[in-house]
């Protein structure tokens, strides 16, 4: 699909592998390896998202979109992390952190319960007798 690099606004092929032109792509490489060469170092392997990026100068949602897709394994460096996109708390996979999924699931619960309860109610017949003035 043509489209526009988000770097750098110039027009590239996007790939499912590829989300920006090829220059800015070769930029990125760059930042990759001077992320991997720190966080590779046995005294760097502890260090936290801010700490890499204080040392490499590589931004912070560069280094997540690495961890995303895979490129960073974050079992390897075990004070690395992104933020949950609900509530923003550090979390090493999926999308969302544990308490936010669990609210979710709650949330979720309910809903059903109450859709549960509204069918009851609709299934539920109310007979009326009439009572006639003879009797």
């Amino acid at each position: 699909m043509l489209d526009n690099c988000p770097k750098c606004g110039s027009l590239f092929v996007r790939t499912q592998f590829r989300d920006v032109c090829e220059a800015c792509y070769k930029e990125e490489e760059k930042l990759f390896e001077k992320v991997y060469a720190f966080i590779r170092k046995r005294e760097n392997r502890t260090a936290t998202m801010s700490q890499v990026v204080d040392a490499t100068g590589v931004e912070e949602a560069l280094i997540i979109k690495w961890i995303k897709k895979g490129r960073l394994q974050l079992v390897h460096f075990p004070n690395l992390g992104y933020p949950c996109e609900k509530c923003g708390a550090t979390i090493r996979e999926g999308r969302l952190c544990p308490s936010c999924i669990s609210g979710i699931q709650k949330e979720m619960t309910k809903i059903q319960q109450e859709e549960e309860r509204q069918k009851q109610a609709k299934h539920q017949t109310t007979y009326f007798t009439e009572r006639r003035k003879d009797d």
